[in-house]
């Protein structure tokens, strides 16, 4: 018994009806997505949604009106379930895009803190209820919050304690090592300055903690925003901490870079503090060591904000916005891209990282690094003379680097891993409308960026850290070089390029008279690198 063609015809209708109700759904959503991303130019915007329509009113005419015998019923279907599948990614990939915008630029209002009480590892005590008649040593003058919310943690957990003060890091840590006590409260961040610490390298390894205690600080996240982001110049603070953990987890600020941004004259000028830097530390809320001086990386313990209000006193300088990476972003963004391509000057050449001496170093001409390469090539300095500073011309390299590769064709294809990657890798006090119209700007406009950098150089010095209480290496930074990067930092405001402003590299040795010569010195200006082997002092 045959089957009535006319039942095969309405039996394809309902599927033809079906077809297009699907297509004409992922095409509306599409449409949606792409109004509401507010990515695409005028000039794109329209022709794109017109060829969406367009080419989906022609496919439903096919399947509906047009599919007549079997071979044109199988090209057609064929085509309306590929265009609704490709539709689906695309609503898929734009869905996933507005969402990763959102979640890096709702910068969490509040800090982490983990506070954690620490013995030494071969010690029976594995848990809080152990520290029971123990003696506990803590400290007097630094982290006094996190200290006494441990302490009041342990408290209301009916555990009997007593405690000894001290002023300094090393001497609670002696006092931990020589048994003088039991165990010690120390918050997390900082467990990178202890391990910098002679004698103590090995701290990770040689301790444990058995108890911590989470407490949250308020963090501002206020922006001076620009009025329009495509034409008006501004600056970015980009400041990575020390840890692998949360973005919102206190650490030390081990990345501090200024970006500045004209989009009138397609300038980026990245100009690098560095991390050793002796500053004065400065803060809205005065709850840092206000008005007091320490190393720049310490400012991240008191959030990103610290950072930000200490660099605009430094500079004397605006900073419009924040964003906030750590280690392990880096790593996951570089890996995304596919790896980048940086190039090492002669004698510039590292084999092993000191970073981290498991990984392959750098060798002098182009190299292909992955994640961990690229972080490590970043934290690099003891491989290098003038360790602080080339560190910073590394990580400007590495940043250039992430931004070709990230503006690169190909990265169509590794699209998906990188709104993975991103979502997690750093977060801005920017908005997503900032966000998609400098998007958009780069997209309509196709600007050729000129990269232009700036590192601050100063003295290899010791000084006494107040956040740790003993002396640490610092570097006392040039009065010329702070004046240098300011005036740089203003001349790419003002539409200049900042190869305008002078530097001291570009004053040839030897062309000063001694009178000059003896003013510099007063100052404190030149070293006796532009003079040769010989020192001012010498040459007089």
């Amino acid at each position: 018994m045959s089957k009535n063609p006319n039942q095969r015809s309405l039996g394809f209708t309902i599927f033809a009806i079906v077809l297009s109700i699907v297509l004409i759904a992922t095409a509306g959503i599409m449409v949606y997505e792409i109004l509401k991303l507010e990515i695409l130019p005028s000039n794109i915007l329209m022709p794109v949604i017109l060829v969406i329509i367009l080419f989906s009113l022609i496919l439903l005419l096919l399947i509906n009106f047009c599919a007549h015998g079997l071979a044109t019923k199988i090209i057609f279907s064929f085509l309306v379930i590929l265009i609704s599948v490709a539709y689906g990614l695309g609503d898929y990939y734009l869905y996933s895009t507005a969402s990763t915008l959102n979640t890096v630029t709702e910068q969490a209002a509040k800090s982490k803190n983990t506070v954690s009480l620490i013995v030494m590892a071969e010690s029976t005590k594995t848990d809080v209820q152990d520290i029971n008649g123990s003696k506990i040593g803590v400290l007097t003058n630094i982290n006094k919050e996190g200290t006494k919310k441990s302490l009041n943690d342990i408290s209301k957990q009916n555990i009997g304690y007593s405690t000894e003060k001290f002023d300094n890091v090393p001497a609670m840590l002696q006092a931990l090592y020589e048994g003088q006590v039991d165990a010690i409260i120390l918050n997390e961040a900082y467990r990178s300055n202890v391990s910098e610490i002679e004698n103590y390298e090995n701290f990770n390894n040689e301790t444990k903690a058995i108890h911590q205690t989470v407490y949250y600080t308020k963090e501002a996240n206020n922006s001076l925003a620009v009025s329009d982001i495509t034409s008006k110049p501004f600056t970015i603070l980009i400041t990575g901490n020390d840890s692998f953990g949360t973005l919102d987890e206190v650490s030390r600020s081990d990345v501090n870079m200024i970006v500045t941004i004209n989009p009138l004259t397609s300038t980026i000028l990245m100009t690098s503090i560095p991390r050793d830097a002796f500053v004065t530390e400065v803060c809205d809320d005065y709850a840092c060591n206000y008005g007091v001086e320490d190393k720049l990386t310490h400012t991240g313990i008191y959030g990103a904000d610290t950072t930000k209000d200490t660099l605009e006193n430094l500079l004397d300088i605006d900073i419009n916005y924040i964003f906030r990476v750590n280690f392990s972003s880096m790593i996951d963004i570089v890996d995304a891209l596919g790896g980048i391509d940086i190039d090492v000057a002669e004698g510039m050449a590292v084999s092993r990282f000191y970073s981290d001496s498991t990984l392959e170093g750098v060798h002098e001409g182009q190299n292909h690094l992955n994640g961990k390469r690229a972080l490590a090539y970043s934290r690099e300095r003891k491989a290098y003379l003038d360790g602080d500073v080339q560190r910073a011309r590394n990580q400007q390299q590495v940043l250039q680097a992430m931004f070709k590769k990230a503006s690169s064709p190909e990265i169509i294809t590794k699209y998906s891993n990188i709104l993975k990657a991103v979502g997690k890798a750093f977060d801005t006090n920017m908005t997503t409308k900032e966000i998609t119209s400098f998007i958009k700007y780069q997209l309509q406009a196709s600007p050729s960026w000129k990269f232009e950098q700036y590192v601050l150089k100063g003295e290899n010095t010791l000084k006494v850290s107040p956040e740790l209480g003993m002396e640490v290496s610092a570097v006392e930074l040039y009065a010329y070089s702070i004046q240098t990067a300011s005036e740089k930092i203003q001349a790419v405001l003002d539409g200049k390029s900042s190869d305008t402003i002078e530097t001291e590299e570009d004053i040839p040795a030897g062309t000063l008279s001694e009178e000059e010569i003896e003013a510099q010195i007063q100052q404190g200006l030149y070293e006796a690198q532009y003079y040769g082997e010989e020192t001012p002092e010498e040459m007089k």
